[in-house]
C-alpha cells in the first residue's frame, strides 16, 4: 500500500458553530455542509468534519475529546503576515516564530490555540541547507 495524502481528519469540538467562525474567520477556511447536515472546514485538497462532543458520528475515534487534536497548517503566506493576522484576529501566539522539520524539510512555525484548546501549527516551507 501507498498513502498519496490527507482527505479529512475529524475533529471533535464543543461547539459547531464556534469553531466554524474561528476557523473560517482567523485561517480562512471555508465551512461547508454536507450528507445530513454535516458541517466540516475545507481547504485545499483536504478538509476537517466536525462532531460535536456527544454526538459523534460513527465509526468514531475510541475516545473522541474535544481538545485532543495537534496539528501542522502549511501556507505560502509569510510568516510575518500570519503573525499580524493572528494579532488583528486576538488570537495569542503560544510561540513562535520559531524553526521545526516539517514532513518535507525546514518549516518556519507559529503556535496557537482554537476555541477548544487544540494546537494549531501554521508554518512557512523553508530552503533546505
Amino acid at each position: 500500500m501507498h498513502i498519496d495524502r490527507i482527505d479529512h481528519i475529524v475533529l471533535t469540538v464543543r461547539d459547531i458553530e464556534a469553531t466554524c467562525k474561528f476557523y473560517e474567520r482567523v485561517l480562512g477556511m471555508q465551512v461547508v455542509t454536507f450528507e445530513r447536515g454535516r458541517k466540516a472546514l475545507a481547504f485545499g485538497q483536504q478538509k476537517f468534519n466536525l462532531h460535536e462532543v456527544g454526538k459523534e458520528f460513527e465509526p468514531k475515534a475510541d475516545r473522541p475529546a474535544a481538545g485532543s487534536a495537534d496539528f501542522c497548517l502549511i501556507t505560502s503566506v509569510p510568516i510575518a503576515r500570519v503573525v499580524d493576522h493572528l494579532r488583528a484576529c486576538s488570537v495569542q501566539l503560544l510561540d513562535g516564530p520559531v524553526q521545526r522539520t516539517g514532513a518535507s524539510g525546514p518549516i518556519l512555525s507559529v503556535y496557537f490555540r482554537d476555541p477548544d484548546l487544540n494546537l494549531i501549527e501554521v508554518s512557512n516551507h523553508l530552503a533546505a541547507p
